[in-house]
């Protein structure tokens, strides 16, 4: 099941972002770290601010699966996806027991609904070099590569 994310999921956000920063299972991040890191209040910081959005993903119980949220950044402050000023950025990332079970797409296909309903042209992310699960996610919804950052394609999604 989704539901909107709200101001009341700020800490599960943050969870998920450090999740989405050790993608490969690999502790290269504490979740200090992480909180010090500028790109990481770029991201969330303020939380929720009126154009954000984002849908968390649940079990029966209501837990949380994962998340995916999105802002625009500007490019005096951008993210690491950054592709302009009037395209959101996108962080996702799914509890690792839940990788596998189709809660990603369901997430994706969420949020480009929820993009298109307010109005956004596209919607753009970055993924690292070797994150080959979720680039293949990102490439069936509709996702292409339109640069490179380092270590990592941005991709973008015309809506």
């Amino acid at each position: 099941m989704l539901r909107d994310a709200t101001d009341d999921d700020l800490e599960l956000l943050y969870d998920l972002l450090l999740e989405a920063f050790n993608w490969d299972g690999t502790p290269r991040f504490t979740r200090a770290e992480m909180l010090a890191d500028a790109h990481t209040e770029r991201y969330l910081g303020g939380w929720k601010r009126p154009d954000d959005c984002g849908l968390v993903a649940t079990d029966d119980d209501g837990g949380p699966l994962g998340a995916v949220w999105a802002r625009a950044l500007p490019a005096a402050a951008p993210g690491y996806g950054y592709v302009a000023d009037d395209v959101p950025e996108l962080g996702m990332a799914v509890a690792r027991p839940h990788h596998g079970r189709g809660v990603g797409s369901a997430l994706l296909a969420g949020v480009l609904d929820q993009a298109r309903g307010l109005g956004w042209r596209a919607l753009s992310l970055s993924v690292e070099d070797g994150n080959g699960a979720a680039r293949a996610l990102y490439a069936r919804h509709g996702f292409v590569r339109v640069g490179r950052n380092g270590g990592s394609d941005t991709m973008l999604r015309e809506l």
